[in-house]
């Protein structure tokens, strides 16, 4: 069991980190929990460190994704939203149905760094990318 855990941690951490966010983010994933009491659900938590002026491309997590930076801040934004700066305290939100548009490091000499809490379909992919 600890063996198929550990795979597929790697596996959502390969994704997350290779499809999104190339080179200009650090991801660890802290925690992947099932979730029996609420369905075939899981949640995951994990952080993101965004090195100065990285960015994501456009995503979806087909999930609940609440995030609280913890250093910096980070630039947000969901299609049909205004992009929204989230400093070091703050919280952001993003629906199961939301394209991520913008996800950014607002500093150009600083890194930003935050925390990830999903809830989400069991075995789904943690982020979706939209062309």
């Amino acid at each position: 069991m600890k063996n198929k855990f550990t795979v597929l941690i790697s596996a959502y951490l390969m994704t997350f980190s290779s499809l999104l966010f190339a080179e200009q983010a650090a991801v660890q994933v802290l925690m992947n929990k099932d979730l029996a009491d609420f369905g075939n659900k899981e949640g995951m938590m994990l952080t993101v460190e965004y090195a100065p002026g990285a960015s994501s491309k456009t995503h979806k997590h087909d999930a609940h994704i609440f995030v609280y930076v913890l250093q910096g801040s980070v630039i947000m934004q969901v299609e049909g939203g205004e992009p929204v700066e989230v400093k070091a305290g703050q919280t952001f939100y993003e629906a199961p149905n939301d394209i991520h548009l913008v996800s950014k490091n607002a500093s150009d000499k600083e890194k930003a760094k935050f925390l990830v809490f999903s809830l989400k379909g069991k075995n789904i992919p943690v982020l979706i990318p939209v062309p």
